[in-house]
């Protein structure tokens, strides 16, 4: 049984809302979509070229049945429309399907007709590793190439407000680095340490934060022992928080290909949840993204 498999029976009960996904023209997001369906998550709205569509369902035996299509000629204008589904409220979702992220961000986080709210819109990866004893967040992995404090702290709030939509009640972060200690010398340690001494004073709430850690010392309590450090989160993370875009990228799919760690993405901080995927995650991938995006939907309607 998968770690992020409790997400599915928290969805129980709730109604399936609607979801735009973008150019959906490949298998793996045609499957996820249409089994998203069947378990009462989404209301998928097919955004793409229709007979290309159609194409692909028939050659992947995917059955569509009455599912909305929206014709659009190509994948630019298939991200562009799907955005203006959000914009004129009928979805309360959204999915990246067969185009590349930076095509698809364009069109979401377009200063004219874009989903930018007051918040940082940020991209929060959700692994199931064989090898740690319970689902752990890492981010930002997708969206900002070096952060700064300020978008770092954007970045952290997001992940704890998903964590605390997922059920977990008082998440723990390890911010990373290389080291555990604090030097001028190296700025992701001073920004780490910046980070802690803002959740004291409420800037950054709804957690427990600690860092620098370097990743031995955040995941394993023994390493943490080993070099004397104290601490509530070394060895029980909920949330990683790398120093930028690299090492967060290369992480997440260092653990995805070694591990056979199982990954779901999701974007936050925009008008609604975005699932945000690779276009090589499988189905269970996009499954388990779609019920994350939905709990977060349902927090969102209950606030």
């Amino acid at each position: 049984m998968g770690k992020y498999d409790y997400l599915l029976e928290r969805c129980r009960g709730l109604e399936p809302i609607a979801m735009a996904v973008a150019h959906p023209c490949d298998e793996a997001t045609l499957s996820g979509a249409v089994e998203a369906r069947r378990r009462g998550l989404i209301a998928p709205i097919l955004v793409g070229p229709a007979g290309r569509i159609a194409d692909v369902a028939g050659a992947a035996g995917v059955e569509l049945g009455d599912a909305r299509i929206v014709d659009a000629p190509h994948s630019h204008a298939a991200a562009a429309r799907s955005v203006e589904l959000v914009l004129g409220g009928e979805a309360e979702l959204l999915m990246k399907g067969s185009l590349s992220t930076e095509e698809f961000l364009s069109a979401v986080l377009s200063r004219e007709r874009g989903l930018r709210t007051g918040r940082r819109v940020s991209h929060v990866y959700m692994m199931d590793l064989p090898a740690y004893h319970k689902p752990l967040m890492i981010t930002d992995a997708a969206i900002h190439i070096a952060p700064s404090l300020e978008e770092k702290a954007g970045i952290c709030q997001n992940a704890i407000d998903l964590a605390i939509a997922l059920g977990i009640e008082r998440p723990r972060v390890a911010i990373l680095a290389a080291v555990e200690t604090v030097s001028s010398k190296m700025p992701s340690t001073l920004d780490a340490a910046a980070l802690c001494k803002m959740a004291e004073r409420g800037q950054i709430h709804g957690a427990v934060l600690d860092g620098p850690l370097a990743f031995d010392n955040a995941i394993s309590r023994e390493a943490a022992e080993a070099k004397g450090i104290v601490s509530d989160v070394a060895g029980d993370p909920d949330i990683l928080i790398v120093p930028d875009l690299e090492t967060g990228n290369i992480l997440a799919k260092l653990l995805g290909f070694l591990s056979r760690a199982d990954g779901a993405g999701l974007v936050l901080g925009a008008r609604v949840p975005i699932v945000l995927t690779s276009r090589a995650d499988s189905v269970s991938s996009r499954i388990t993204s779609c019920a994350a995006a939905r709990l977060v939907a349902a927090r969102g309607r209950a606030a």
